[in-house]
């Protein structure tokens, strides 16, 4: 729902532009115009919008051709800086030890750091569910590896999403899946399958809700895309997202059933999907009244 309304920003942008007969031939032309306007409705101390044109044409008259090539480098530089690099170029001598990093999942740190409100959220309104003090440390961090890892690797499938929603119109109905794809092979998922199964953790009901995660994304940029092209949204596919939404909670609370061996509770299973929804609701309500 916050790209949506990052999306209705944009278009509002858009119209204003063409209203005062500053569109361009180029609907990219027109979309970078937009996003470069809309800083000057952002709050930067006490700078008013006449300051922030001024500021700005004083700036441009010093950026000359050397300074761009070498803004161009670093936006490249910065494309490389992948946590991917991290992967060894040379072939460990034992290769009956040598790790398949093609198939191990590694997370960002930005990933880890976006998670981190889910996962003490997480924590103070499930654990209570598994008989666990959330304000114990030896519950917390006592599947705090395994809960982190899981949690940051969704973040950061959700953050590849997010950046093919800034593609705009170029997107395609079912990029939010197509997307992750082409970064994690045929299944963004498969690697983290893989480490649940041989910790022996995984289940079907975990499956259909990593699948859940991906109609979710899918849904996301279908809803982004309709209301950027100003396209009817259905009311259905709106609270089929919502519900779907909190689906890195519940892949969590069944992973915390088999991590403590208990059989999975399907009375507070109800309750909570039911909480989920409402609390979704009532975040998105105070992020548009904000």
């Amino acid at each position: 729902m916050e790209e949506l309304r990052k999306l209705e920003k944009v278009q509002r942008m858009l119209s204003f532009i063409d209203a005062n007969g500053l569109t361009s031939s180029d609907l990219d032309c027109d979309r970078f115009l937009a996003h470069f306007l809309l800083l000057f409705e952002q709050p930067f101390g006490m700078l008013g919008i006449e300051k922030k044109h001024s500021l700005v044409l004083d700036f441009l008259k010093k950026v000359n051709t050397e300074i761009l090539d070498d803004l161009n480098c670093f936006a490249i530089d910065e494309e490389k800086m992948d946590v991917n690099s991290c992967i060894p170029s040379e072939p460990q001598t034992n290769n009956e030890m040598e790790p398949d990093f093609t198939e191990m999942p590694l997370i960002s740190l930005d990933a880890m750091q976006r998670s981190n409100s889910t996962l003490e959220d997480f924590c103070r309104s499930y654990f209570m569910f598994h008989g666990m003090d959330a304000n114990c440390p030896d519950s917390i961090f006592k599947f705090l590896p395994f809960l982190s890892f899981i949690e940051s690797y969704i973040y950061q499938l959700d953050t590849s999403n997010e950046k093919n929603l800034h593609m705009g119109s170029q997107i395609e109905e079912n990029i939010g899946e197509r997307s992750m794809y082409s970064t994690y092979s045929s299944d963004p998922f498969h690697p983290l399958i893989s480490i649940i199964q041989n910790h022996g953790l995984f289940t079907d009901r975990i499956s259909d809700e990593l699948k859940s995660g991906l109609e979710y994304w899918a849904l996301e940029v279908k809803l982004c895309q309709a209301l950027a092209r100003k396209q009817k949204i259905l009311m259905e596919d709106v609270i089929r997202a919502i519900k779907l939404k909190s689906f890195d909670y519940r892949v969590l609370n069944l992973l915390l059933y088999k991590l403590t061996g208990e059989e999975v509770n399907e009375l507070h299973m109800e309750f909570l999907s039911l909480s989920e929804f409402l609390v979704e609701i009532s975040d998105d309500l105070y992020d548009y009244e904000v």
